[in-house]
């Protein structure tokens, strides 16, 4: 079977260059509204977790779902595509890197990783979720294979792994390379401030502690999950494009290697309109506020794999990469094969 002609990188991005144009003011306003529902949330939260009210908990769902918001701003920091300046985005990313209990510097090294590597079968495992081919995982002894399993079963992968993520490996660098300073400071400072406002929170506010704890902690697990699904549905379905390096093509990386999330307005709006990943992959300057305007307005975007919020549910059962067929599938379909 004959692949499908694209048009050139360079053809792309010159459709893609006429929506990198930043706009000062409706960043600011992006920015203030995210904040805005986020303190209002968290903060209602916090009292009302304080007083034992059930209704804490959609309050933490509702901060959660704003720090999601929050880190696809910190994001297009990384990417220097919130701001003109690069200064500025470095200092907005790294403050919200403080909400989102993610360093920023240390985050973006690994994530420019994953946009440079993406969709190669020989460099996988900078800044991505662990995907092994039918072959390797066959190849592994027993025990190793439980271990995949049970790295790759959605209570883990969506729940319990999310938080150790965000909330606990995040706040180390001994993982780090030697060379990654820079990096590990991040990860010092962000740890230092972090403890400082909780320390003020509980002190200033007069909250008992364990009350902060557990709403706090509820609220980022829930943003964690969420985070973690929305990258794993843009990068993990049945056609989803892998090569090896000699055979790899940045654009199908980009076009088929990511999908295009379709979800409702008002999740396009809280994601900041992260389902619009194809397009984000082929060109990261493009602000998120200018993807849906990308995407409607050239149908050259519109023949890519399209994933609805129903739909995207099934896919949770992929679980590795069959090179043979240039599938993903399931573990029983791989083991019959």
């Amino acid at each position: 079977m004959e692949k499908e002609i694209l048009p050139t990188r360079s053809a792309l991005l010159g459709i893609t260059a006429r929506y990198r144009q930043i706009c000062r003011l409706r960043s600011i306003r992006q920015l203030a509204e995210s904040l805005a529902g986020w303190a209002a949330f968290y903060f209602a939260g916090l009292y009302l977790a304080d007083q034992h009210s059930p209704w804490a908990i959609p309050c933490a769902i509702g901060a959660g779902s704003f720090t999601v918001r929050l880190f696809m701003i910190q994001h297009d920091c990384g990417h220097g595509s919130f701001f003109k300046s690069r200064r500025n985005c470095e200092w907005l990313g790294f403050t919200l890197g403080i909400l989102t209990m993610t360093p920023y510097h240390c985050w973006y090294r690994y994530h420019a990783l994953h946009h440079a590597h993406s969709g190669k079968l020989d460099e996988r495992g900078f800044g991505d979720i662990r995907m092994l081919t039918v072959a390797e995982y066959l190849a592994l002894p027993g025990w190793r294979r439980l271990l995949y399993r049970a790295y790759r079963h959605p209570l883990i992968l969506f729940g319990i792994g999310p938080f150790i993520l965000f909330c606990l490996r995040q706040r180390f660098g001994y993982y780090l390379p030697a060379g990654w300073r820079k990096e590990r400071l991040s990860i010092y400072a962000t740890n230092l401030i972090l403890l400082a406002l909780g320390l003020a929170v509980i002190e200033l506010g007069d909250v008992a502690a364990a009350s902060f704890l557990a709403f706090h902690l509820g609220s980022m697990a829930f943003a964690a999950s969420l985070g973690v699904w929305l990258f794993y549905v843009q990068h993990q379905f049945p056609d989803a494009y892998w090569d090896k390096q000699g055979d790899h093509d940045m654009v199908r990386a980009a076009l088929h290697g990511s999908s295009y999330y379709h979800l409702p307005a008002w999740l396009r709006w809280l994601t900041a309109n992260i389902g619009f990943h194809h397009i984000h992959h082929l060109d990261s300057r493009i602000p998120n506020y200018r993807l849906a305007d990308c995407h409607r307005e050239n149908a050259v975007f519109h023949e890519v794999t399209r994933v609805g919020l129903r739909d995207s549910l099934s896919l949770a059962g992929l679980k590795l990469w069959d090179e043979r067929r240039r599938v993903m599938v399931g573990f029983d379909r791989a083991v019959r094969a």
